[in-house]
């Protein structure tokens, strides 16, 4: 992790937030190394990254996402960017990706298996959720017109399980859905609890519609509006404001929305402002079912 992955994935972020027009102090103080540092994996020629990361079996492809979702994941905060890189790295091991470098340093780990068994998906009752939200996956990923509603934070699509009662019963995309070369791309394979965020708006929408199973976030504008009023989606408007004691503005707009609000609601609305990107959390049974409406929206929104 430390010799090999961290200081790949950081050289391939440091990129991305350069393109972005980021200076090196700026990224050295969202990566929490030295400018002098930023300065080297500037310089440096990234295939040596890539190779790194190949002999962990990430492909260029992976390593292109992830770094992506990382360099938005520093910039909300270091939390996220911790959170998101843990959730990656755990991903890793789950599917025993890093298991042939460990053994070609530990030859006597040869039949050792926990990793996966420590970080890799368990059975039990939320396997139906997971295969819902890989499915729903699929179906974003083979769309060429959904990256027309992707919005800059990125996508996510969230099913959770009966009873769900907290995050970790809901199942999602650790590091969210992202654009790569002109298509959505899920970072890693869904799981429980990968999105608190998430979790917390579906939560609170079954709190009053209990049928509200899945969600998936879009972008939100004036164009999509029509598209919802067309669709005959109803929307429930929220506007986040961050402030002291506010770890989440939308979450916290919603709960004090449906203090008050007692009518039917298809979707929230995040009108945005203040820093926050407008969105839509379009609500469905299933998130096959959130997804395909998702597309469909999404090909409405190409046409027009």
């Amino acid at each position: 992790m430390t010799q090999s992955f961290l200081p790949s994935m950081r050289q391939l972020v440091a990129r991305r937030l350069r393109d972005r027009g980021m200076s090196q102090n700026r990224i050295s103080s969202l990566l929490g190394i030295t400018q002098a540092s930023v300065s080297l994996y500037l310089s440096s020629d990234v295939k040596r990254a890539y190779a790194s990361l190949a002999a962990l079996n990430v492909t260029i492809g992976d390593a292109d996402r992830l770094s992506a979702q990382l360099s938005s994941a520093v910039t909300d905060g270091p939390v996220e960017g911790v959170k998101t890189m843990t959730s990656i790295w755990n991903g890793l091991l789950g599917r025993g990706l890093v298991c042939d470098a460990h053994r070609g340093v530990y030859p006597e780990l040869a039949g050792c298996d926990v990793c996966i068994s420590e970080y890799g998906m368990r059975p039990g009752g939320m396997a139906e959720n997971v295969a819902d939200v890989s499915d729903a996956v699929r179906a974003l990923e083979g769309s060429p017109e959904f990256v027309a509603i992707m919005p800059e934070v990125s996508v996510n699509i969230a099913s959770a399980a009966n009873g769900a009662t907290n995050p970790a019963d809901v199942v999602a995309v650790p590091g969210r859905v992202v654009r790569a070369r002109g298509r959505a791309r899920a970072t890693l394979p869904p799981e429980p609890g990968a999105s608190v965020h998430m979790a917390r708006v579906l939560l609170l929408a079954m709190s009053r519609r209990p049928g509200h199973r899945a969600c998936i976030n879009v972008r939100y504008d004036g164009k999509m509006g029509d598209l919802l009023r067309r669709e005959g989606i109803r929307p429930l408007a929220v506007r986040g404001v961050r402030g002291p004691g506010i770890d989440d503005p939308t979450v916290a707009a919603m709960e004090k929305t449906l203090r008050s609000h007692r009518g039917r609601f298809d979707a929230v609305v995040e009108e945005g402002g203040g820093g926050i990107e407008p969105n839509v959390y379009l609500f469905a049974k299933s998130a096959r079912d959130a997804a395909e409406l998702a597309i469909r929206l999404a090909k409405s929104y190409s046409a027009r």
